[in-house]
């Protein structure tokens, strides 16, 4: 995706956390010849060999599952929080934009089964029960529900290969118009303003 180089977002861990936590990403690849999208939860995780890893699964409903086998490189897109900034923010005459979080993952993919696809779910379900009451596990579910589900799934293993990540956060703007900004989305009645000021606060402390 194009960067603006004030845009460009080199930190890993701080990337790494956002990749866990905005999770439900989309896998991009080609289907008969045409892009094709699903959107998908994913688990950030390392192989046996310490690379950074994404374990996903798909309905074998889906077709995208057919060409994987075939193919190498993949895209996946992760897309953070995003505010509209108005241009009647500034303190002259402007255009309006938008801020936003994202980033795009290129990777190798490879299909995965058995105890690999097992580990997968479990992971998954594992990640997303945490805090939640009555949590459940793969582990206390009847091994024929489980089999049943796994039968209707294909699972797949992303080694990150490329990360490209963008935190558009108003950047080229001076001190006095940035801090304008960050008031106007903190003052937002959207949750995502209120977001995208946090984050804005991150990299200009006041």
């Amino acid at each position: 995706m194009y960067i603006h180089p004030l845009n460009s977002w080199k930190n890993d861990p701080e990337i790494h956390d956002f990749l866990r936590k905005n999770a439900f990403a989309t896998l991009v690849t080609q289907v008969n010849g045409r892009p094709w999208a699903t959107h998908l939860p994913f688990v950030l995780d390392e192989n046996s060999a310490g690379e950074a890893i994404l374990s996903g699964h798909l309905a074998k409903a889906n077709p995208q599952w057919k060409s994987l086998a075939g193919m190498e490189d993949v895209l996946v897109i992760f897309q953070g929080p995003h505010a509209y900034i108005s241009s009647s923010w500034y303190n002259h005459e402007n255009v309006p934009t938008w801020n936003y979080l994202a980033v795009h993952v290129y990777g190798k993919i490879r299909m995965i089964a058995g105890e690999e696809l097992m580990d997968h779910l479990k992971k998954l379900v594992d990640t997303y029960e945490v805090g939640r009451p009555n949590r459940v596990r793969v582990e206390t579910m009847t091994e024929s529900y489980v089999q049943s589900q796994v039968r209707a799934l294909v699972g797949f293993e992303v080694k990150i290969e490329e990360v490209q990540a963008s935190a558009k956060l108003s950047q080229n703007r001076d001190e006095v118009n940035y801090n304008n900004i960050v008031q106007k989305l903190e003052e937002s009645p959207f949750p995502l303003g209120k977001e995208i000021a946090e984050e804005m606060r991150k990299i200009r402390p006041q």
